[in-house]
């Protein structure tokens, strides 16, 4: 069983020294963010991470939930481990004083969500679905809402779920039947069936608040017939307390592939009591709010998982004697090299830790602009955040998890049949990871929301804030001559990236299959070409680091040499993305679905 590590000096380099997120937190208000106080945080969250979820990882594997009678058992050492996370304030972090918080920054809860996610992923979703809950709340809610649902959620007593998905209703809400009917108490009472509720029933909680979307008996057709509802498992009494269990129940649990320990569950609501969130119709609008914090939250669990599996593979690698170097013994004492000194085995672990860092970078960047988003005074440089966490977002979600389906899959191959065996943990990794891309939002989803949605939606406006910034960047380094080559191919992919946007526009113009035939390519192009940007930095800073005389000096040269690999052997795979784009909709749209199965 691997042994995980929670990446605390990657975490500084790029919070710090890269982003510069001291200065960010004082110029946002936060004056109380000493470096001694985060180092202290990343400390004790890592802590938590390596020595309370990471040991009941594999048994919650192993033994996943239990469901009977409507009740979900989770694994051993779950509950307590919940509990404990619960004392010490976890939960808390990131919220207003006013509602029991810390009103500490978002972005610090986030660093250590990636910490506890890499630690033990299915234990994660379970306070990782209340963040929704509570944001929406927040931003949504009536005063006696949040009054009444808050403080229990941000104290971590209470947990939430985020309610969407139905049998017939994936990723088209338009077509959801959950029902909500108006009450003389001014209430509603809601009737349906949700699937795929990840946390939606559990024992580590008193209560579980469910966000539920449902459409009123003269709702108009479609999404825009969409309302929100607060549907608690148990009413609040009149002293806030649990009170009379509501009309909702948990009808099973789904038989997963992965992520076992994380109860998946069907609720039914059976005039179930909720209340109206937001605007009557204007469901969709609210939902959006918890579904964006989400979605970057999913990506970072392919970060998470990606990083994990470096961590897996790198230690069998140093360990795991087979063959000679073809350069020369290496090993001269022993029998054979260890597998590290192989240049294959050294491809695969430097995908994965290119990609860890580089995307651990672009996260936290995306973090940067969630907190401005929710704590600037400055209108402008709120706006610009907005849009630019707009573009970023379905790349963070996707291309974080599509990568980690690599990386996770490099981490079994690195221990060769060992990692097909479960005692080591990497083919759980894998397999845990393997829903991310599709929760929140399947790749393809992603890849239109960038594409048609945001970019094409905007005009391309969103894309050209992003594209300013990365110029920027890159023209003011032109007198450095030593990252000339880098800065000029990063710049010229960015010309590159505009480029192709208008062409697959014009297309689209005469063709809109067009755009869904270049979606995921471009989205995945699009990652490809941002991560490079952050890796750009992160090499310009490590090289600054060096020249001041910096006292770990090897952690700044593993930087400079993982920024050549990235740019050698990652950046361009850009080349073969851009042929498939090229290569227009013929050639997926032609074929006629009868002739699909013929070689059956």
């Amino acid at each position: 069983m691997q042994n995980y590590k929670a990446p605390q000096r990657d975490t500084w380099f790029v919070t710090q020294e890269v982003l510069n997120f001291d200065a960010h937190y004082k110029a946002l208000g936060f004056e109380d963010t000493s470096e001694d106080l985060l180092q202290a945080i990343y400390a004790e969250g890592a802590k938590f991470a390596e020595n309370e979820l990471a040991p009941i990882n594999q048994i919650g594997d192993q033994v996943g939930c239990k469901f009977e009678n409507g009740v979900v058992t989770t694994p051993p050492g779950f509950k307590e481990a919940y509990k404990n996370y619960v004392e010490n304030g976890w939960p808390s972090m990131a919220h207003p004083e006013e509602f029991g918080g810390q009103g500490l920054p978002y972005s610090l809860a986030t660093t250590l969500a990636e910490y506890f996610s890499g630690a033990n992923h299915s234990w994660a979703m379970y306070p990782g679905l209340s963040q929704g809950c509570m944001e929406t709340l927040k931003a949504h809610g009536s005063e006696e809402q949040q009054q009444t649902y808050l403080h229990k959620l941000i104290s971590g007593e209470w947990t939430g779920t985020m309610c969407l998905t139905e049998p017939h209703c994936g990723s088209d809400l338009g077509m959801l039947k959950c029902k909500a009917e108006p009450q003389e108490d001014g209430s509603y009472a809601l009737n349906g069936t949700k699937i795929f509720i990840s946390a939606g029933e559990h024992d580590f909680a008193d209560n579980i608040v469910h966000i539920v979307i449902a459409r009123l008996p003269d709702a108009p057709k479609g999404t825009k017939g969409i309302s929100l509802f607060i549907v608690p498992k148990f009413l609040p009494d009149e002293n806030g307390e649990p009170g009379q269990r509501n009309s909702v129940s948990c009808g099973s649990i789904e038989h997963k592939m992965g992520i076992k320990a994380s109860a998946t569950c069907v609720l039914n609501f059976d005039g179930a009591k909720g209340f109206l969130v937001g605007e009557v119709n204007r469901g969709l609008n609210c939902m959006f709010t918890f579904m964006n914090m989400a979605r970057i939250g999913t990506g970072m669990e392919g970060l998470a998982a990606t990083d994990a599996a470096f961590q897996g593979a790198l230690a069998y690698a140093k360990d795991r004697l087979q063959f000679r170097s073809l350069s020369g013994i290496k090993n001269e004492t022993g029998p054979a090299d260890p597998i590290i000194v192989h240049p294959d085995v050294r491809r695969m672990l430097l995908t994965q830790k290119s990609l860890a860092e580089g995307k651990r970078a672009m996260s936290t960047y995306c973090m940067k602009l969630v907190d401005q988003t929710l704590y600037a005074t400055d209108a402008r440089l709120k706006e610009v955040a907005e849009a630019k966490l707009a573009l970023l977002t379905p790349i963070v979600k996707a291309f974080l998890t599509e990568t980690a389906q690599e990386t996770t899959s490099y981490g079994m191959q690195v221990y060769g049949g060992h990692g097909y065996v479960a005692e080591w943990g990497m083919e759980q990794l894998a397999r845990d990871t393997r829903i991310c891309t599709m929760y929140e939002g399947t790749t393809g989803i992603q890849a239109i929301d960038l594409l048609a949605r945001k970019i094409m939606g905007s005009n391309g406006r969103l894309l050209n804030v992003f594209a300013d910034e990365i110029r920027s960047y890159c023209q003011n380094l032109r007198s450095n001559q030593q990252f000339n080559v880098w800065s000029n191919s990063i710049e010229s992919h960015l010309d590159e990236w505009l480029q192709l946007t208008d062409e697959i526009g014009e297309r689209a113009g005469s063709n809109p299959d067009e755009l869904g035939a270049a979606a995921v390519d471009y989205l995945m192009y699009s990652g490809y070409i941002v991560v490079g940007y952050f890796w750009l930095q992160m090499a310009v800073v490590a090289q600054t680091k060096l020249d001041e005389g910096a006292d770990d000096p090897d952690f700044y040269q593993a930087k400079l040499h993982t920024a050549q690999f990235y740019f050698d052997r990652m950046l361009t795979r850009t080349r073969s993305l851009i042929s498939a784009i090229s290569s227009g909709s013929d050639n997926l749209m032609q074929l006629d679905e009868a002739l699909f199965g013929l070689s059956q």
